[in-house]
């Protein structure tokens, strides 16, 4: 009788599945910042619209303090390009660039691969959350020096700006990743899903004034998490007293919770039933 040696099977534990997926993100990053159209349309995006309706109105009044100072254009619309900045850094960026990994063959590749769909998933939501990070940081440091927009003096106002932002941040991911399936093919995939960001972007009070939408227009825009990540930007860096031009006459962060949340699980519902290293009809 012929004793056989046993082979050790390599661990796949969480913290293998963590390691694996902090150097993922390290190769995602990499690959973001050499796409230079990429880079332009989602990470610089915000910064160039900013510019433009800063420079667009700068005559123009948008209220004014408590202190009687007027709220220049800037510091109206830098609300407003922080909560675009985190849907085109996660959803938008999300959905079209693993469209286009499903469609070029890299989903497969990666299923032969010691790579554990977690991992996967561990890499793109840091990538996310670093471009969102830096895109943010880039916002707030330009509005100031640039466009000399006050900030928030309060710990309590950044508190509420980085849960707003890590929450939009995760929310968008996970709906990007969601969203991914919904292109028949990685060349359809900016085709697909850019109209739908922009859609949300216009009804959403990012570009117009959202107390100026009809109210069923702003009733559908509450359905989606964008109209909330930009009230609770709003309410952080604009005065109080803006608060009476929003639903309800006051800032609602209760509200942006309770809705990116249902959309927290919803995207990682669909995530789990649709996601798979390999297309259907491929």
């Amino acid at each position: 009788m012929t004793a056989t040696a046993s082979v050790p099977t390599p661990s796949f534990g969480a913290a293998r599945t963590v390691r694996l997926g902090l150097s993922r993100a390290g190769y995602e990053l990499r690959s973001y910042f050499r796409q230079g159209d990429t880079v332009f349309f989602t990470f610089l995006f915000p910064l160039l619209m900013l510019t433009i309706f800063s420079v667009a109105f700068s005559d123009a009044e948008f209220g004014r303090t408590p202190d009687g100072d007027p709220v220049t254009a800037a510091q109206y619309y830098l609300p407003a390009m922080l909560a675009a900045g985190v849907l085109l850094s996660g959803l938008q960026n999300m959905a079209t660039d693993i469209a286009m990994e499903k469609s070029d063959g890299t989903l497969k590749r990666l299923a032969g691969a010691p790579l554990s769909p977690v991992s996967y998933f561990i890499g793109k939501i840091g990538q996310v959350l670093v471009t969102g990070v830096l895109q943010a940081a880039l916002l707030i440091v330009a509005a100031r020096i640039a466009f000399d927009v006050p900030l928030p003096t309060e710990p309590a106002a950044w508190l509420t700006f980085a849960w707003v932002f890590l929450l939009g941040v995760t929310t968008c991911a996970i709906l990007g990743i969601g969203l991914s399936g919904l292109p028949r093919s990685g060349k359809s995939a900016t085709a697909v899903i850019i109209p739908i960001v922009l859609v949300l972007q216009f009804i959403s009070g990012v570009y117009i004034q959202f107390s100026t939408l009809p109210e069923w227009l702003q009733s559908i825009a509450n359905v989606f998490p964008l109209a909330w990540l930009a009230h609770g930007m709003r309410s952080v860096f604009l005065p109080d007293s803006y608060a009476a031009l929003e639903a309800g006459g006051a800032w609602n962060l209760p509200g942006i919770a309770i809705v990116c949340g249902i959309w927290l699980v919803a995207g990682l519902v669909v995530t789990r039933l649709t996601f798979r290293w390999i297309r259907k009809d491929g």
